[in-house]
């Protein structure tokens, strides 16, 4: 394979890691918590696709739409039921509820559907693009991930600032209190955000999946781990953070597996955040806050 072919296999898998930051970088940013269970998220919405293509045989695109409807439910509902009550609670109490919820996911999936490794139809029906005489392959759930990944934060962004309930999260995220004697419902727009986040996440699985046709109970730990790498490395919190974080990961991930050591890649990318966050602590887009004591 060429560098260009590596570069846009980088862009590809980039684009996953910036949707899955998005869905990171949106609950952090408003309700100021670290969901580690969205990585698991975005497995549970494999599986529902999984499910639907081949016991039902439905259309992948409506199977798609399912699964972030599922996910959608599912992220309100651990939303409810798991953070909610601890609203007041010290970050670690959450931290470690959120690392509760995303081994009782993975635990009900292995119950479910088992240990062993299932191979994933992909979603994504679009010819190949050939360039430079067939030596550069554009596949199509590459192109369908790029464009995704484009669209998605093109609209959060525009949802952020021109609606009343984007409006509503800016001022959560400032301050809740505040907030909620302005008249927002706090507990509302909070769940609206990691219902966003989830449907996210069912997006990333069905790219993620297409793109490496293999589902496990386990398949979304790692993405999920490296998509909150993205999400801290370009500032955890902003959304075109997010998406520059998550497109230079992949792009270094990738360039790493080929031309230094496919057993070094994941060090390699979490040496690079180290080193960003010595330089830069607040991430490459992020905002450094003073606080008055």
């Amino acid at each position: 394979m060429s560098f260009w072919n590596y570069l846009i296999n980088g862009l590809s898998l980039g684009s996953v890691y910036a949707i899955i930051a998005l869905g990171y970088t949106m609950v952090y940013g408003i309700a100021k918590m670290l969901n580690f269970a969205h990585g698991d998220v975005i497995m549970v919405g494999g599986f529902v696709i999984y499910t639907i293509m081949n016991g039902a045989g439905l259309n992948p695109l409506l199977a798609v739409l399912i699964s972030i409807v599922a996910c959608t439910v599912l992220g309100v509902v651990i939303e409810k039921v798991a953070y909610k009550p601890l609203r007041k609670a010290t970050p670690l109490a959450v931290l470690i509820t959120a690392i509760g919820v995303s081994y009782l996911l993975q635990n009900v999936a292995l119950l479910i559907f088992g240990s062993d490794a299932k191979l994933f139809t992909s979603v994504v029906n679009m010819t190949p693009i050939s360039l430079a005489d067939g030596q550069i392959v554009i596949t199509g759930e590459t192109q369908i991930t790029i464009i995704a990944c484009i669209i998605i934060m093109i609209a959060l962004s525009l949802f952020i600032k021109k609606t009343k309930a984007g409006q509503a999260m800016l001022a959560v995220s400032e301050d809740k209190d505040a907030a909620e004697l302005m008249g927002i419902n706090v507990n509302g727009t909070i769940s609206l955000t990691f219902a966003i986040g989830s449907g996210l996440a069912a997006v990333a699985g069905a790219l993620l999946c297409s793109a490496y046709p293999t589902l496990t109970p386990y398949t979304g730990s790692m993405p999920g781990i490296k998509a909150f790498v993205a999400a801290v490395f370009g500032g955890i919190g902003s959304i075109p953070g997010a998406f520059i974080g998550g497109i230079l990961l992949g792009i270094i991930e990738n360039l790493s597996k080929a031309y230094i050591s496919s057993q070094m890649a994941d060090a390699i990318v979490f040496s690079v955040l180290i080193i960003v966050l010595l330089v830069k602590p607040t991430g490459l887009l992020g905002k450094k806050y003073s606080e008055k004591v």
